[in-house]
């Protein structure tokens, strides 16, 4: 059944906190357009777009894409699906991006993914992956047969260096460093709603059922 009214919504977590799981679960269960920020990056870099170009230039320096220039980037493709109702994932990341997308768009809500930090340590950090399929294996429940080596070829798994440890504990750190005011932002304009839990599985429901309690009017997809 399709949306009575155009319905948007943004979506925030920090990385390793089931937002992909929860995004895919939303786009199924009320037909809302998934839309990737970082999807759209690599398809401008890969097209070499003129920001497509930019922004590569950037991150080959090591540099944080300008604000501008990524909210250029991301309003240009959401013009394209201005009859649609959308699930935005990874923008905005700052409150400039913020109020980039408000000048354009109404935000219905914003879905945040609050998962402990130590949860999502313990995660990562359990990951394990075979190089060249990408196959990958989590020793708390997704162990391979063999401890250390994947179970199709045999050869070693190895520990990419974002699952480090230490790079995790980087990533968070700077996540929430970076998004806190972004939350905040939302926080002011009583749209915010907070998810917390440790598990992807029992957080869904309550995101479910206030999705349904926001738009009363979209029926469960059947799978």
């Amino acid at each position: 059944m399709s949306l009575q009214r155009i319905f948007r919504v943004v979506i925030m977590g920090p990385p390793g906190s089931g937002k992909g799981t929860v995004s895919a679960r939303i786009t199924k269960t009320f037909g809302l357009q998934h839309i990737s920020s970082g999807d759209i990056l690599r398809a401008n870099i890969n097209a070499k777009t003129e920001l497509g170009l930019l922004m590569k230039s950037c991150i080959d320096q090591g540099q944080l894409v300008p604000d501008d220039v990524m909210s250029r980037l991301i309003l240009s493709d959401l013009r394209a699906m201005d009859h649609s109702s959308w699930l935005l994932d990874g923008f905005p990341r700052t409150v400039s991006q913020a109020e980039a997308l408000d000048g354009t768009y109404r935000v219905d809500t914003v879905i945040n993914l609050n998962v402990p930090f130590q949860t999502i340590k313990e995660r990562l950090t359990s990951r394990w992956t075979h190089l060249p399929s990408g196959r990958v294996y989590n020793i708390d429940f997704n162990p391979p047969k063999v401890p250390g080596l994947d179970d199709v070829t045999g050869e070693p798994l190895v520990q990419r260096d974002d699952d480090t440890p230490e790079t995790v504990t980087r990533r968070l750190k700077s996540y929430e460093n970076l998004t806190e005011p972004v939350l905040e932002y939302y926080r002011s304009k009583g749209v915010l709603e907070t998810f917390s839990g440790t598990e992807t599985n029992k957080i869904w429901p309550h995101v479910e059922t206030f999705l349904h309690r926001k738009l009363p009017s979209v029926q469960q997809k059947v799978a």
